[in-house]
């Protein structure tokens, strides 16, 4: 264990700089904040890089256990001051523990070759927000992963990893092109539902039934005429109001939770 009080230590330097996507592709590790957050990944088996809490912290009892497991992964453990923590957070009320993780992309062939289940597929999602909290709900529905095709916003950054309360360290997340998805999708065995404004089948109406993928467009654009053609069958949702959408995690939620009353219980 060390004790860091420089905020100019390359070690703190490092973490901090793991908030830019460049630096994140760089390196291949991510940050997560939150002791609750930490404690999920690492009970799922994720091993951090380095672990770093708030000195005077040492002996709470969630600490001392999470700072027991980092240890015994081979993690480098860092006590720092407050001034530190919040440096690296750039947040003026920080979490009193973080932790650097590598990332993990998953083979996205295995969308394409499960045997039942959904998976998640996003069309150019830009808000990582709405991807967090989409990884929290595709895993409270039991999905089998979630996919980004196309330009969209990073599964690793720490807006995305807070949103998903810790859900992205259970559920897998993979990435393709959309000409690599529409390529593959053709040959694709199970059903593919997109929403989209101009289907006139009601979201209510399928059998729900796996294997599937629940296609989901950019939250401005929806989605694009190519994945439109992938989909072997359009939805949309109800609208009786004066709104003709609904926000992007919304939508996916409601839409994951039909999936999921189709299910056997």
């Amino acid at each position: 264990m060390r004790h860091i009080n420089s905020l100019t230590n390359p070690v703190i330097k490092s973490l901090r700089a793991l908030h830019d996507r460049k630096r994140r592709r760089q390196s291949g590790q991510f940050l997560a904040e939150g002791t609750r957050i930490v404690t999920e990944a690492l009970e799922l088996g994720w091993a951090p890089d380095t672990l770093v809490f708030l000195e005077g912290r040492e002996d709470d009892p969630m600490v001392k256990r999470l700072i027991r497991q980092a240890e015994a992964s081979g993690a480098d453990i860092i006590m720092v001051s407050a001034a530190v923590l919040a440096k690296i957070s750039r947040k003026d009320n920080p979490q009193m523990v973080m932790a650097s993780f590598d990332e993990r992309w998953s083979d996205a062939e295995q969308a394409f070759t499960a045997d039942d289940g959904v998976w998640v597929v996003l069309d150019r999602v830009r808000d990582p927000g709405n991807l967090g909290t989409i990884l929290r709900t595709a895993d409270a529905v039991g999905a089998r992963g979630v996919m980004l095709v196309g330009e969209c916003c990073d599964g690793f950054s720490v807006e995305a990893v807070r949103a998903s309360m810790g859900a992205m360290f259970n559920i897998p997340m993979a990435q393709m092109t959309e000409a690599e998805f529409t390529a593959r999708a053709a040959s694709y065995k199970g059903e593919i539902l997109g929403t989209a404004l101009p289907a006139s089948v009601d979201y209510r109406t399928p059998h729900w039934q796996g294997p599937m993928m629940l296609l989901m467009g950019n939250e401005q654009a929806g989605l694009t005429d190519g994945l439109m053609a992938a989909a072997t069958q359009l939805i949309r949702m109800p609208m009786l109001g004066r709104s003709d959408s609904l926000n992007l995690a919304v939508a996916t939620g409601v839409a994951l939770y039909e999936y999921l009353r189709h299910q056997p219980q």
